[in-house]
């Protein structure tokens, strides 16, 4: 037996009851650690180490308000379960908010459009449950507030999010408000603050803590209960296109035709790949040219779907043999990925690479480029390098480029860019404009290790690159059929 096969041996034996997904930037060897998982079952109220408080406020009368901001959906959600559970303790009316910022991060009407029809199905789905939802249009710093005050809230509960935006939005929403306020990370399984008290270097360090806490958050979710106690008045329903007529977004990048939308869709979605993909996710997800990969990242993303209910999903329907690959990608990675936003400020900056890629990428910064490309070339896939181009336009035309596709795509773009910080800022730009899943802790992560070699580890010194991990033209033509990518692309392109 060789050294590979002892390790997915070892792999089949140890993940006991796990799952995996998304989003693969990292080129790893199979001969990876794994870690052993073990399944709860049961119901039960919101354990208080998913919960933190932010603000200690003043305990008053009123219905508790739960703000949805990163975690989009009404199923699985231990914010919401969380804030009824406190309006139930209260004997008060629970409200569901959402504020709409018209503008965010580079995002255009595609992004949008996902995230808007997404919310249509939670306004419905909350209705049935006699849970009212309201929109708020503008900046959260001064509508939530204001919401707050109008209807005399006792308490308010959101969910949790690394970005440094939403956490100035939070930190101002507390500060202006006298009640209460928690938060609930419903994002990952383990609470991003209990998987480690600090940054991480890499996932051999990541690995075992998370191992060892997994079995302790893993349980299933109880259901939401109908709302007994109505809100008087009655919250109105949202006019959905005279909000999306209000947006200040570029609408030249359209929204995706080929995946549906929604918590709903994100469950079929799950379905599918758990009937016809998990089985050879780890024999085809590094292959462009195949249908591999799970493509579950955009409702991860948007929160509507639970990466918990994947993990439960996931171990009621497959071995272990067939889910440790997947695993890894949907616990380890993503949330060492949050790992890495909530505790570096500089997640999308050279400032957040670990010294020795800093120091490597400026010994080599006066290295002579092959060629350079300024932004607008790079956006409109006018390169010489034909592999590059098909994955850029993979991207604009779906909204999601292969995970393989998007290490090569970035380390292409430090090779072709003026400087480290010119390469960053136009992958995590093009990043965040067309993919459905940007503006995310797994992006930032994506870019900063392809660039920077945040969680990985020097190489073999090289001209340009440094130390930095090297992928070049060749090395993707010995993993996989590069002329049938780039076929497959162009056809995309002309239809």
């Amino acid at each position: 037996m060789t050294h590979h096969e002892r390790e997915v041996s070892h792999a089949a034996r140890s993940f006991t009851n796990y799952p995996v997904c998304v989003l693969s930037w990292t080129d790893r060897p199979i001969d990876m650690e794994v870690f052993a998982i073990t399944h709860m079952t049961g119901h039960s109220t919101i354990g208080e180490k998913r919960v933190r408080q932010l603000r200690q406020g003043i305990n008053n009368q009123g219905p508790v308000c739960y703000w949805m901001s990163r975690d989009q959906r009404v199923r699985d959600n231990w914010a919401l379960l969380y804030s009824q559970e406190l309006a139930l303790q209260r004997n008060e009316s629970l409200i569901v908010l959402f504020c709409l910022v018209p503008e965010f991060l580079d995002a255009t009407a595609r992004q949008y459009d996902f995230m808007i029809t997404g919310l249509r199905e939670v306004e419905t789905d909350l209705r049935a449950l006699q849970i009212p939802f309201r929109l708020l249009t503008g900046a959260p710093e001064s509508e939530i507030p204001r919401f707050i005050t109008e209807c005399g809230a006792g308490a308010l509960v959101t969910d949790f999010d690394p970005l440094k935006i939403k956490g100035e939005w939070k930190e101002g929403v507390a500060n202006s408000i006298d009640c209460p306020v928690y938060e609930v990370d419903t994002h990952n399984i383990v609470p991003c603050w209990l998987a480690s008290p600090k940054q991480e270097y890499a996932a051999r360090t990541f690995r075992p803590k998370i191992t060892r806490l997994v079995p302790e958050f893993l349980d299933d979710f109880p259901p939401l209960e109908i709302q007994t106690r109505p809100l008087s008045p009655d919250l109105p329903p949202t006019d959905w296109p005279r909000v999306m007529e209000s947006l200040n977004i570029d609408k030249r990048v359209a929204p995706v035709t080929w995946l549906r939308p929604g918590e709903g869709a994100g469950h079929a979605a799950l379905r599918a790949f758990l009937r016809e993909g998990l089985h050879s996710y780890d024999k085809r997800r590094n292959d462009p040219t195949l249908p591999g990969q799970s493509d579950l990242s955009p409702y991860l993303h948007f929160g509507q779907l639970s990466a918990q209910r994947i993990a439960l999903e996931v171990h009621k329907t497959a071995g272990a043999e067939t889910t440790a690959a997947f695993m890894e990608e949907l616990v380890v990675r993503r949330e060492l990925a949050d790992n890495f936003c909530f505790y570096n400020e500089h997640y999308d900056s050279i400032e957040g690479f670990p010294a020795w890629a800093q120091k490597t990428l400026a010994e080599h910064a006066r290295d002579e480029r092959p060629v350079t490309y300024d932004r607008d070339r790079l956006e409109g896939a006018e390169t010489h390098d034909d592999l590059w181009n098909a994955a850029q336009m993979e991207m604009v035309i779906r909204g999601k480029m292969h995970g393989y596709m998007r290490m090569y795509w970035a380390k292409k773009i430090l090779e072709w860019s003026g400087t480290p910080q010119e390469a960053l800022a136009t992958a995590i730009y093009l990043n965040d404009r067309y993919e459905l899943d940007g503006r995310d802790p797994s992006g930032y992560t994506g870019c900063a290790w392809s660039i920077g070699g945040v969680h990985d580890r020097a190489w073999f010194e090289r001209p340009l690159f440094g130390k930095i991990r090297y992928m070049s033209y060749n090395g993707c033509k010995s993993k996989f059929a590069v002329n049938s990518y780039i076929q497959r692309i162009t056809e995309l392109k002309e239809e």
